[in-house]
């Protein structure tokens, strides 16, 4: 596969799954410019919705107008501090949206180079030759415990603590997001998710449903589906981007 002539396929769906009444996640998509993200608002009301909205609109208004002389990762770092200064700064006018925040998940492809980018615990995968693999790191307390070796991951999936983030946009006034680069192969299937997602369904199963030989808005149906099946107890937002050959 050449490096400058690599073609993505793409599909997402969002779902409020079965006990919310209402859906906090946003995504957007810009084929044209290569960006992908995912965001799963948090607060009062309807604050995360405008948290993870504002957040979409931020990243893929400044990624898009972005100077060509500007490498890409310095592009990428400035338009998440923008968005968390958009997002702070209307939480500090507006009482009712106070304490909003959101978490962050997106790639951006550039030929065959692909940065991953990350807030928070929603999260971006990369399924390659039918196996998967976590390329984000969670911002949430039990992930970095378990990172240090304080909890195994078993019992993180049963902590109380499991839903304690220690990092998001607009709920400081400035955040450090990590950043990652890989290669894409022809076949490479990348997932960003929220945690509707990975709360409900194993990652055993997601690589189960990311293998099937099927259209990726099929792929996407289905990976909502078994999250509503198995409870659907937080909004659900899947993007699949596909490298072709």
């Amino acid at each position: 596969m050449s490096k400058t002539d690599v073609r993505y396929a793409v599909a997402a769906l969002t779902d409020c799954g079965s006990t919310r009444p209402s859906n906090e996640d946003s995504f957007g998509i810009s084929v044209e410019h290569g960006i992908y993200i995912v965001c799963d608002g948090m607060g009062g009301a309807a604050a995360g919705e405008v948290a993870s909205s504002l957040a979409v609109g931020e990243v893929l208004r400044l990624l898009d107008e972005r100077d060509g002389a500007t490498p890409l990762e310095t592009a990428i770092e400035e338009a998440i501090h923008a968005a968390n200064e958009a997002i702070y700064s209307r939480a500090e006018v507006d009482f009712q949206l106070n304490g909003m925040g959101t978490t962050l998940a997106g790639l951006v492809t550039e030929g065959q180079r692909v940065l991953v980018f990350n807030v928070g615990d929603s999260r971006c995968y990369r399924l390659r030759k039918r196996k998967l693999e976590q390329i984000s790191q969670d911002h949430s307390l039990v992930e970095e415990q378990v990172r240090m070796g304080r909890i195994t991951h078993e019992e993180a999936l049963l902590s109380p603590l499991r839903n304690v983030i220690t990092r998001a946009l607009g709920t400081q006034p400035s955040v450090d997001p990590d950043l990652f680069e890989l290669e894409a192969e022809a076949g490479d299937i990348f997932l960003l998710c929220s945690d509707g997602l990975t709360g409900e369904v194993p990652d055993v199963q997601i690589e189960a449903l990311l293998s099937a030989e099927l259209p990726l808005d099929e792929i996407c149906a289905n990976l909502v589906d078994a999250a509503n099946l198995a409870g659907g107890h937080d909004n659900i937002t899947c993007l699949l981007v596909r490298a072709e050959g």
